[in-house]
Formats: C-alpha cells, structure tokens, sequence
C-alpha cells in the first residue's frame, strides 16, 4: 500500500495550480458583537504572505497574483475563519470570528435545503468529517459509538445489517431479497447494497444520520432512518491535507485528499483512503494472524460552473478490501433436543478433536478452510444544480457495482465438516432521482421529486461437504453413515438471481401557518417489482445407485429450484406539525405510515417432509408501518444544546430473517413476524461549560418486542424437538439492547507547534450497550452480554500545519461480543464476532 500511497499524491499534485493578478484585499474583522479585533492574524492559505489587522480591525493584503485564493484569519481565543476568495471583492470584507468552544450552530441538508439543524423538526444527529477523523471513526461501525440509535452488526461486510431504532435490517445472515430499511447516501446517490457501509469513509465533509422513516425527502423510501453522508466539494482554490496514522499491530492508514482550480470553470478533487493492520485472531492451523484490514479507496470528483446558477459534478470512486478474514471463534456449546449421539461435544469426541481453546477470548482458532472477504465497490454519478425560481432543481444519475469474493469456515472447527462455503456474488445498480426544492411562495416552501432504481444480483455459490460431514449430519444409528467416501466432496452448485425495480414519486411541503407555527405533510406512491430465480443442483460424493445411500446423501443436500415473481404499489405519508415557541425552544410532533417493499426469498427454502420446497415462503409480504414521534429541541442556555424525543413504532408483517436447522438453506431464509413494537426515548446533548472545556452525550431506551410471532423457528437449544415452529409473542426483538449510551468531553487550550498556532488538547469517549439477543428467536445461549468501552486522544491540532495526536481504543482491554451466531446445520457449538482489543497509535497530518 505504501507504494500506492506514493503514487496516488504524485497523481494528486498535478490539481494544484491557479493563476490571477495581484492585487489588494481589504476587509474588517469583529468579534460576533461587532467588537473590532486588533492584531488579528490574516493569512494567504498555503503561503507564507500574512498581515494583521490595525485597532480598528481593518486589514489590507496583496493578492500575490493568487486568485483564486483562500484567506485564514486568526486570533488567539477565537475559531479561525477561512474564506474562499474567486475574484476580488469589490468592498471590504466583513469577518466576524466566533469564540473558540463557542457551539457551533450545524447546518444540514437532509430536508434538500440548507438550514440549522436545530430549526429541522426531524430527529437527526450530525458527525462532520472533522470529528469523525479525531474520533477514529472511519466507517459506519466506528459511527456507532457516537450516535448510540445506531446500530451495526456484521460477521462480514455481505452479512453486514445496519438498523436504527433496532429497525431496519433482519438480524442475522443477508438475503439479497429484501430492502434495507435504512438507507445509505452518499452525495445523493443511493447505496443498495448493506456491505457499503463497511467501506472507509474518504474525505467526508458531514454524516446526517435521520431517525425514523424516510420517504418524502429521499429518493429511496425506508422505515427506519437514513445516512445522508457529503463529501468535500471541489474547489476553486488550492488546497491539500496529508494524513497517516500508525498503530500497534501494524496499522497503517494513510489518507490524502488535494483540490484546486483546472481553468476558470472547472475545479477538481481527488482523494485517496488506504488501510491496513495485522490479524486480531491467531490462526493455530496456518500459523498466522486472521482478521486483518487491507482496505483502498480513491475518489475523483470534477465540478463544472457554465453559469454562476449551475453545478455540475462528475465523481467516480472505488474502493477494494482484501482482508484475510472476518474468523468467527467458537464461543460456546448448547445442549440440544436432539439424541445424545448428535450432540456437538460427542460428535467431536468420536473424530478424536478437540478445540484448540474453550475461551473464546483466548483468540485462537484451527480453521482449515481459508477465510477470504474480497469485495469491489465503486460506480460514477452526475449531479446537475440549477437555481429556477426560488428553488432548485436538481438531477442525480449514478451507476454502482458490487463484486463479493468471500471464502467461509461455517462450521467454525478445525474439522472438515464444510471444506467449502462461499457465494460470490456480482450486483450492479442504476439510480436516476430528479426533484425540485425550493420556496413556492411566502407561507409555502416544499420537496418534490421522482426517483428510480434498477439492480441486478447474481450468486454463483458452492458448498461442499468434507470427510467429517457424516458425523455431523448423522441423523441415525445406521451403519450406512459411516460408508467411506459418502459425503466427502460432496456438496450444491447455485445459482440465485434477482432482479428488482422501483419507481416513485415524492413531496413534502412545509406551510407556515405563522412564524412560529408549520405544518408539514408529506407524501409517497411507489411501485416495485422483484423476479428471483434459484436453482440449486447437487454433485460429488460417493458414486452410487444404493438407495439407501442416496437417501442419506439427499438428507444433507438435494436439488431444489423454483421462481418467484411478485410486484406492489404502496401510498405512504407522514405529517409533522412543529413550533418554535422562542428562539431556543423548538418541539414537533410527527405520524407517518411508512412500509418497506415485498420481499423474495432467493437463498434456498426449507423443504417439507416429502424433500419438496415451501412454496409458500417464497414470497415475503411487505411490511406495514406506523410511526408516533414527539421531540423537542432546545437551548437551555448559552452555548448548549438538549434534545429529547419520543417514538413509538408498530409493524405489521415485520420481516425477518431465520436459521434453518437445513445445510442446504444457504444464509438462512426470511419470513414474516405478525406485529412487532418498538418504543423508546433518545437524548442528545452538548455544553460548552468554558473556554477550555466540552462535553458532549447521547442515550436511547428501546423497548423492542415481537406483539406476535406464533410460527417463530425454534431457538438454537430447543433444534430436535418434535414441533417445527416457536410461539415467541413477548420476547425481545434481536439485536435490541434496552440501553446503550455515549459520553464523551475534550478538555483544550492554545498552543504553538512547530511555530503553528492551534491547540493542545485531551479529549475522553466512551461507549455502553446493555444486553441484547442475538437470535431470531430468543436463546439462553445467544445472549449478547452489555459492555462499555472507553477511548482516548492526545495532541495538538490545527487549522494550517501540522497536528499531531496520539489515540487508544478499548483502553480497559474489554472483551466482548459483537454478535454470536450458531453453525450451519444448528449441532449445537456457536461462534461469535469478537469486539476489537486494546489499540493505540499516533496520527499526524498536514493541511496546505
């Protein structure tokens, strides 16, 4: 990667020009009570050209024949200010610095205007790019330790469910079937794929993170929330930022991001993200480290201005991951309802095996089969701002790619039960959304717009049987079980498609009753349409015409294939009333009826008694959704901010996903839950206390639960018994922890580094989750234990320069479980994502 790095910044410097004529800028500086400061520090960025400001705050600076250019203005106790500067100015500049630690009021975009995020009446936390890079918060994992709604579970980027609210995604394995129900934009452009959001972020500007359904504003609809991720623009002046970060074992991430002026309309950015760290889990069988990071990412953005009203943006980006991972380890044995021979520890007791550790948190593992993770992400969209009236219209076209390599150990055993589990995977999207935003009259400003998405996934999968299948799959006392060669090499060939289409249209309007009080409503009609194909065909193994023998054989895997085509129209709304009683006071009150589209079930279906298919479940019903939320934003006092909200969710015909005791159920298969309930409280909160101090909060009480769910599979401890199907009505809904929190303060003050003005500054994080289950249906044995992790930094940082800091992660070494899953085929032994160890390191980067 190192040579890569070298060569992406030599590509990178040839952005770096700009030409002009030299001639003075004048302006004035200020306090934000209109206090003119003296001696204030104003510099030309990337230069050494500065002046200061005389006792009536007025400056004066000589171009330098630098147009276009950017000014800094500096002074001690108070934010510096950067202003982008394209042509001389024919009057002087007015600069008004805020203190420093003065709260900043942030402004977002996710209502397609740009407005202070306390005035939205949306229920939304915001992470700039900044504080994700001093936090360490380089992809959507790493997200979730700071805006606690948000949760993330995955056992590799495929398998990877991103919920908010503990909704959103099914917990457990990926059926390509279903939609996400949280979206994922980036610039506007939709992301279909969950296995995006494993992804480093490259040169982000601003995470908008949306809590509740989404459907009036955004192009795709979804019932839980949505990311609304920007990137850094290109722009008209030069500038660079260098970064690299070292860590215990051998991380190294290297981040590098240039933009500047190609001619008078044109400006161009290129950015650069790579990472790579050693295996986390010792691998006793290869005799090297598993789980390791090898990430690269490069996006290229190209902004055209024909007019001063239009923008035009090309940006491609891909982004490739070659991990050797991501293991699962053994974490635990249950007791099953099946006879004693087909228990897991008597199974391997008979092949004379042993794990290499029962403490999962030993870190060891003898896998045989290879771990692989290989997957390619990239695509290229064009984006089209044009001012008409008093709003804007805007164009977004983008097309993606998604390739999946992925080699698994599904047994998670050094044994060849599976020699082989792996379904790699090509899908590739289309998105076109058109909409126009903008004010329609005096009282009356709204959204609204068209979006269409076109995808395609193919699955070419393999899962083979080694020469310890039989012991594992043995189902009686039948000699006939233990004829050699039967199952070994013996195993399915897939092939899964689908291919899935949705058009809507959207809008919301946003009416000022009075200046005080808005009503909002909103409204969506969608359409889509899913055909999927499975074919599923058996090969390998002992050669026979036996009956018996092939009756053995098609007990652990047997030819299936069926189609499913299926369409739906959905109408959706929502309606929001707010009110702004004072300047500091904002509450609203939101009910929406949202949905999430008609699923397929397009990984193998569970079969009957007679080895045919349920066709019944092929086709998973939409699910239907109604939304209560009450918040209120506030400011209780200067520099501070405390917001509490209310939800209360309810769905009909929940979708989920399930494990089937079957091999041959690839990834498990989906089903419908009757109703579920999810209900909660979240508060987000910011003090500035002084100068020198900030502290910064957020919690969520969920209450997750199935209403009703009456055909539930059987949790992993109750496999073997005689009814096929669960009553599970009350029991908490998976991946939902009643608690989870974060806490969080930096304590700074100024300082100089290398003659480079900035601060010097500590800043502590933590992190905290109360239990949650980790299985469709309620098991003892799956029960995720609550833990807390705390995080550190230490250094100095400034807005030109250079900025050092050191970092540590989990820095109590807390072991923990991220996720707990059972083997295919449910014999019993369980495996778990293990949370990361301790990990520390230095970062240094260099802004031009």
């Amino acid at each position: 990667m190192k040579t890569t790095i070298k060569n992406i910044l030599t590509i990178l410097s040839f952005l770096t020009f700009s030409i002009s004529f030299a001639q003075n800028i004048e302006g004035v500086v200020t306090t934000d009570e209109n206090i003119p400061l003296p001696a204030a520090n104003v510099v030309i960025k990337g230069t050494t050209f500065n002046t200061t400001t005389d006792a009536s705050g007025k400056f004066s600076i000589d171009s330098q024949g630098r147009l276009p250019l950017t000014l800094l203005v500096q002074y001690v106790g108070y934010t510096t200010a950067e202003f982008a500067i394209t042509t001389l100015p024919s009057s002087p500049l007015l600069v008004t610095l805020n203190e420093e630690n003065k709260l900043i009021e942030v402004v977002v975009s996710s209502r397609r205007r740009i407005e202070k995020v306390q005035d939205v009446p949306i229920a939304i936390s915001v992470i700039t790019g900044k504080q994700a890079e001093q936090t360490g918060a380089f992809n959507v994992n790493r997200i979730k330790e700071l805006v606690p709604s948000v949760q993330l579970y995955s056992s590799n980027p495929r398998n990877t469910g991103i919920n908010i609210r503990s909704l959103g995604s099914p917990f457990g394995l990926t059926n390509d079937g279903i939609d996400p129900g949280v979206g994922f934009y980036v610039d506007g452009v939709y992301y279909a794929r969950p296995a995006a959001t494993t992804l480093d972020f490259i040169d982000v500007e601003q995470i908008e993170v949306l809590r509740g359904p989404q459907g009036s504003l955004f192009g795709k609809n979804t019932t839980s929330g949505a990311f609304n991720i920007t990137t850094r623009k290109p722009s008209f002046t030069s500038g660079a930022d260098f970064e690299v970060s070292y860590g215990n074992f051998a991380f190294l991430q290297a981040k590098a991001s240039i933009t500047g002026a190609l001619s008078q309309k044109i400006a161009g950015r290129l950015s650069f993200s790579g990472t790579q760290r050693d295996g986390l889990i010792d691998n006793v069988a290869t005799g090297r480290a598993t789980n390791t990071l090898n990430n690269q990412g490069i996006r290229g953005q190209l902004l055209y201005t024909p007019t001063a009203n239009t923008n035009i943006t090309l940006a491609a980006d891909i982004t490739t991951q070659r991990p050797d991972g991501y293991a699962q380890v053994v974490a635990g044995v249950a007791p099953t309802q099946r006879a004693p021979y087909r228990q897991f520890n008597a199974i391997i007791a008979d092949l004379n095996y042993q794990l290499p550790s029962q403490n999962a948190f030993d870190r060891r593992i003898d896998h045989d089969t290879p771990w692989r993770s290989g997957q390619d992400l990239g695509g290229v969209s064009l984006n089209v701002d044009t001012k008409i009236g008093g709003g804007t219209l805007t164009s977004t076209t983008a097309w993606r790619f998604w390739n999946w390599d992925p080699s698994n150990d599904r047994d998670f055993t050094g044994l060849q039960v599976l020699a082989k589990s792996q379904n790699p995977t090509r899908q590739t999207q289309f998105t076109q959304e058109i909409r126009y935003a903008g004010q329609l009259s005096s009282k009356l400003s709204g959204v609204v717009g068209v979006f269409f998405i076109d995808q395609t996934s193919k699955t070419n999968g393999t899962e083979e049987s080694g020469n310890a299948q039989w012991r594992f799959s043995q189902s009686s006392t039948s000699p006939l079980w233990k004829t050699p060669g039967l199952f070994e090499g013996y195993g399915i060939k897939t092939d899964a498609r689908i291919r899935s289409s949705s058009a809507a249209v959207f809008g919301q309007l946003d009416w000022a009753v009075t200046e005080k009080l808005h009503v909002l409503p909103g409204l969506r009609y969608n359409f889509d349409k899913k055909d999927a194909d499975y074919t599923r065909t058996t090969y390998g193994g002992l050669q026979t015409t036996d009956p018996a023998l092939l009756a053995l054989k098609k007990q652990v895997y047997s030819d299936q294939a069926f189609t499913s085509n299926t369409d739906d129209t959905d109408f959706s709304g929502n309606i929001t009333v707010s009110y702004k009683a004072t300047d500091k006071i904002n509450a609203y009150a939101t009910f929406a009826k949202s949905y999430k589209p008609v699923g397929v079930n397009v990984a193998g279906l569970p079969t009957n008694s007679a080895g045919q298919p349920l066709l019944n479940l092929a086709v998973i019903k939409p699910e239907e959704v109604n939304h209560y939320e009450v918040g209120v934003k506030t400011s209780p006092f200067k520099n501070s901010i405390f917001n509490v909200t209310f939800f209360n969710t309810d769905i009909r015909n929940f979708q989920t996903n399930v494990q089937a005791a079957e091999l041959g159920v690839n990834r498990g298969y989906l089903a419908n839950a009757d109703k579920v309930r999810v209900r909660g409280v979240e508060l987000d909160a910011s003090f500035v206390v002084n100068q020198n101090l900030t502290i910064n909060g957020a919690a969520t009480y969920t209450d997750g639960k199935y209403v009703k769910f009456t055909n539930a599979p059987l949790p992993l401890e109750e496999t073997g018994a005689p009814v096929a199907y669960k009553d599970v009505s009350g029991t908490d809904l998976p991946g939902a922890s009643r608690w989870a929190g974060s806490l969080g303060g930096e304590l700074s003050d100024n300082a100089k580094f290398f003659g480079n003005a900035g601060k010097v500054f500590l800043a502590l994080d933590s992190y905290a989750r109360s239990e949650f289950s980790s299985s469709p249906s309620a098991s003892k044995y799956l029960v995720v234990q609550g833990y807390a992790i705390f995080n550190a930094r230490l250094g100095f940082r400034a807005t030109d320069g250079l900025s050092v800091h050191f970092w540590g992660r989990n820095l109590l070494n807390k072991d923990y479980y991220e996720q707990l899953l059972p083997a295919g085929g449910n014999t019993g032994q369980y495996a778990g994502v293990l949370g990361d160890q301790r990990t520390y390191g230095i970062t240094l980067k260099y802004s031009l």
